[in-house]
């Protein structure tokens, strides 16, 4: 126990080493050449020590969190483990956002000269707009967009731009929307590895979902929404591919009269959950339920999926998380066409409006080169991006990848075993999903079209990084590091976003 907590520690350290380097080095590059274009690399912030209203809350939260968290997540009932989680997570990312005021840290946020809220006026007629998109992405086409209008679909812009027809207009609003929905990622997650790891894991790892550095950028960024929508695509999806019915753990649980263990054993007079179910009397039932649950699950994830896409180019790599799901349930073969299905939904109707996706990206890809991206050095934040990724999801997770790596490896051949045998291993189920997610986040890298400003970019990708605090053993002191790097981060800094 000691030697592994002290490889958790080593590898803590090395991962505090790579932001000290990228601080460092990247201060020289900014001061000789200013290529970087942040003001306190690697991160697109600036220096500023500073207090405010939402200090005392947040410092209140974080220790509620880091004192209870770990002992409510392990008994409250599930429904209320997720009700708390989203409540918490909400609270959290409020009083962070607040340290730098209502003004500054939720309502201006969006309204700034690269934001979404500045072309709310040029969507008067949508269809109109939709069909002209492509023609104002180039930064020296007439009308060119704002640099996040252009790097994204349409349907970004358009969220915006619906709820200011429903009467939520303004950058209040806009804020207040981006926290409230992103902070149901971490319920999605939770969700998810339930239904595919098990129950224990997915309420080891609450408290580090709730409690994330990460939430210093959820509020009030946009990507933080696109995180929630791509989050719940892989939750509707694991319980697609689980059965539906979000009682089956990886760990072999099953709820109901008939609970089995991990081990395979029984507490009533033999009743089971699922399509399966009998009442002792040999009655089944049930089956029609799940069928059609399991149906609405894939359809509901092709439509969330589709929908990630028209929000953010890059989510388009949320095919490798959803790949690892589908090896991980046992009905991805039945639920394949409605996924698919439900997939050409949004992509239908963007393309019948007039909206061309690859064209578009295509053309994105330009832009990116037009501006900054084409000044930025790939040398350096081909691994300073991930000396941002660090501070976004903390050493605590640093440390559960390092153990999650070690079961995965060790316990490889039982990722596969079969859904339907007593007690397959959790953990290397857990692994191969967080590890899927780091998959998607280092090609993401490599790509090249993420050079800076990855704090906020990868938060879709960081909130699956997150469960791997599951892993860790002492919970209370790896929150609490968890809790004071936000802290710092949001005291210490003024973020750009």
């Amino acid at each position: 126990m000691i030697r592994d907590l002290l490889r958790d520690l080593a590898a803590a350290l090395v991962a505090a080493l790579l932001v000290v380097t990228a601080v460092l080095v990247g201060t020289v590059i900014q001061r000789e050449d200013g290529t970087l274009y942040v003001g306190w690399p690697p991160l697109y912030a600036v220096a500023k020590p500073h207090v405010g209203a939402g200090t005392p809350a947040a410092l209140a939260v974080a220790v509620a969190v880091v004192a209870y968290g770990p002992a409510l997540a392990a008994r409250l009932p599930w429904r209320a483990l997720l009700a708390a989680a989203w409540a918490t997570a909400t609270a959290w990312t409020f009083s962070l956002a607040l340290v730098d005021g209502w003004q500054r840290g939720i309502a201006g946020r969006l309204t700034t000269q690269y934001e979404y809220l500045r072309v709310i006026d040029r969507f008067h007629d949508i269809p109109g707009t939709l069909r002209d998109f492509t023609h104002h992405i180039l930064i020296d086409s007439p009308g060119h967009w704002p640099a996040h209008v252009a790097g994204h679909p349409p349907a970004a812009p358009l969220t915006f731009v619906l709820l200011d027809r429903i009467g939520l207009g303004g950058g209040g609003w806009a804020g207040v929307w981006c926290i409230t929905v992103g902070a149901t990622a971490c319920v999605a997650v939770l969700v998810t590895v339930r239904v595919l790891a098990g129950e224990v894991l997915a309420r080891r790892a609450a408290p580090f979902l709730v409690l994330a550095p990460a939430a210093v950028w959820m509020g009030t960024s946009a990507d933080g929404y696109f995180a929630a929508v791509a989050a719940w695509a892989v939750a509707l999806l694991a319980l697609a591919v689980t059965g539906g019915t979000g009682r089956t753990g990886g760990a072999g649980q099953t709820g109901g009269a008939g609970r089995t263990g991990g081990a395979g054993q029984t507490d009533g007079a033999g009743q089971t959950d699922g399509a399966g179910q009998t009442d002792g009397a040999g009655r089944t039932g049930g089956a029609g339920r799940t069928g059609r649950r399991v149906w609405a699950a894939a359809l509901g994830s092709g439509l969330l999926f589709g929908l990630t896409c028209y929000l953010s180019y890059g989510l388009t790599l949320f095919a490798v998380i959803a790949a690892g799901v589908l090896v991980l349930g046992r009905e991805r073969v039945r639920v394949l066409p409605l996924l698919f299905a439900g997939l050409a939904v949004v992509p239908l109707v963007f393309t019948l409006a007039g909206f061309h996706w690859w064209e578009a990206y295509r053309l994105l890809v330009e832009r990116y080169y037009q501006g900054a991206g084409g000044l930025r050095p790939y040398g350096y934040w081909v691994w300073a991006n991930l000396a941002c990724t660090v501070l976004v999801v903390g050493l605590a997770t640093v440390a559960g990848l390092r153990r999650a790596g070690v079961a995965l490896v060790r316990q490889r051949g039982q990722v596969l075993r079969s859904r339907d045998a007593p007690g397959p291993a959790a953990e290397p189920r857990l692994a191969l999903l967080v590890y899927a997610a780091l998959l998607a986040l280092l090609a993401a890298d490599l790509s090249g079209m993420s050079k800076a400003e990855t704090e906020r970019i990868w938060l879709p990708f960081a909130m699956w990084l997150l469960a791997a605090g599951a892993f860790l053993p002492r919970p209370r002191a790896w929150l609490a590091a968890q809790a004071t790097l936000a802290l710092l981060l949001n005291h210490l800094l003024l973020t750009g976003w």
